[in-house]
């Protein structure tokens, strides 16, 4: 009772106000690369006659395809279109052939890159001035619409074309940056450059980022109110299903955690929702992956005929980290169950394509660890994130002086500036969140332990440890607490969560609610 008169209360306060703000709801959103091509960046293709390649998810935050829009401007002549795997409609099964043909409503032709050709030839660009890319990726090396881009990049140098690419985001958002990096042997469509399994980029930054060994005429559309730390849940916009397999975020962000086994007898199901195997028990292989302390999601165990696995159940989109669940998925399957790991000879099977090295396959037959194997590839995962800073784009950046922090209703006020540290956390000067929260603070100066004495709370924080003390009990964060500019830095959300509070960050707002 008491929540349907609040409903009630909220519901006349929004019709209470003025018409101007419902307005202002309504746009609450990013601004995409596509939406700032028509009024910012228009000179980019007024006059010329485009190029496209898109296809079904290549639409504007209104649910405007992109191609009828250009098709729809008189300043520019739209004089063919290009369609990536699935299809430019995004129906065709993966892997499957797509032929080229002529559309029948605007009578010109749509060149397949996923048919007798991947790359577009002299001939499909020759009556091109410029190629225009619209398509939603979603964070994985492995999606081929990022292959596709790279092609055309390549093509468009060779046949001194001029590429635009509107920006998108990473639905995954830009702070997951994880998995083997890719090794140059094992270049393919499916992995076409150095990256590792999550980029933690949008597409226009890809594209920069690609730039380095191509040196295309490339020009990029950026958005507007897009920040790295936004998930697709965060910016507003529908998801449109942007290939068969991929429906809905779920997908999304199922894709690198459950997608991983190609060829061992490991597989996905459900639309990327579920892994598993033949003969695997899958009891024993949720408690290993629940065990694990994976952030952000749980396992169920789910048998699907003859198949034991897990059916993921992801519980905080923010701490979730896809492609290092789909090593720990992979590795413990691996490890309960009668799998072969498939090897490159003549060929390379599709296995070391999707790993992009033979390296994973090495260590899963030498019985290593998921622990091992990460320790194992960081250091070539750390080389790729000291390169990717050079292509990020600069205004997608969260401005630690831009972020509120809100208790009980009222912001906190910090007399040293909070921060977001390298494992994506923001750090708050402690006596100020404490205090907010109704909790005193001690500072042991020799032991650098701070105690926090809340309602029923003791908590114990070690500088540069990642152990935690709650009323006795040890937790693990993953960053430190810190001290900088002569301030104990904690992290926000732990210290919240340890009191009992709620605590919410809301993205677009750039605002962390603790209540």
């Amino acid at each position: 009772m008491a929540k349907r008169i609040i409903s009630v209360i909220v519901l006349i306060a929004i019709l209470s106000l003025p018409a101007n703000f419902a307005v202002c709801m309504e746009i609450f959103r990013v601004r995409l690369g596509s939406e700032n091509l028509m009024s910012r960046y228009h000179h980019l293709i007024e006059g010329k006659r485009v190029g496209l390649i898109t296809n079904q998810s290549g639409v504007n935050g209104k649910g405007e395809s992109i191609m009828d829009i250009l098709s729809n401007d008189k300043s520019i002549r739209l004089v063919a279109l290009f369609g990536p795997e699935h299809g430019i409609d995004g129906k065709a099964k993966a892997g499957e052939y797509v032929e080229s043909y002529i559309h029948e409503k605007l009578g010109i032709p749509v060149y397949s890159l996923y048919g007798k050709t991947r790359m577009p030839t002299e001939e499909m660009l020759r009556n091109v001035d410029v190629l225009v890319f619209d398509m939603q990726d979603i964070g994985a090396r492995t999606y081929t619409y990022i292959s596709t881009l790279n092609y055309c990049m390549v093509a468009a140098q060779k046949y001194k074309k001029t590429v635009v690419v509107l920006d998108r985001p990473n639905p995954l958002g830009g702070k997951i940056v994880e998995g083997p990096v890719l090794d140059d042997p094992y270049k393919t469509f499916v992995g076409v450059d150095n990256l590792p399994m999550a980029h933690g980029m949008t597409i226009g930054e890809l594209a920069r980022y690609f730039n380095r060994n191509i040196g295309a005429d490339l020009k990029v559309v950026p958005m507007e109110g897009y920040k790295r730390t936004m998930l697709f849940q965060d910016t507003g916009l529908t998801w449109v299903q942007t290939s068969p397999n991929i429906p809905d975020l779920d997908s999304v962000f199922g894709y690198m955690a459950t997608g991983l086994g190609e060829g061992t007898g490991i597989f996905q199901a459900d639309k990327f929702k579920w892994i598993g195997g033949k003969g695997l028990d899958a009891g024993k292989y949720a408690d290993l992956l629940n065990g694990a302390g994976l952030p952000g999601v749980t396992f169920i165990p789910e048998q699907r005929g003859e198949a034991g696995g897990v059916r993921l159940k992801i519980v905080d989109h923010y701490t979730f980290n896809p492609a290092r669940t789909g090593i720990y998925a992979l590795t413990y399957a691996y490890s309960l169950g009668d799998f072969k790991v498939p090897k490159s000879g003549q060929s390379m099977v599709m296995f070391d394509k999707v790993m992009g090295t033979n390296k994973i396959g090495e260590y899963l037959e030498q019985g290593l660890s998921p622990q091992e194997i990460e320790k194992n590839y960081a250091p070539a995962l750390n080389r790729f994130k000291e390169e990717r800073k050079k292509y990020l784009i600069s205004d997608y950046e969260l401005r630690p002086e831009d972020i509120t922090v809100m208790v009980g209703g009222r912001p906190v006020l910090f007399d040293s500036t909070p921060y977001i540290d390298r494992n994506n956390r923001l750090m708050v000067p402690l006596r100020a969140i404490a205090e907010a929260l109704g909790a005193t603070v001690d500072w042991n100066a020799q032991a650098r332990i701070i105690t926090i004495t809340g309602p029923g709370k003791r908590i114990l924080f070690t500088i540069n440890s990642t152990s935690a003390t709650v009323n006795g009990e040890q937790r693990n964060m993953d960053t430190v607490p810190v001290i900088k500019n002569g301030r104990t830095m904690v992290p926000v959300r732990y210290v919240g969560e340890y009191l009992d509070a709620r605590v919410h960050w809301n993205a677009y707002l750039q605002t962390v609610t603790i209540n």
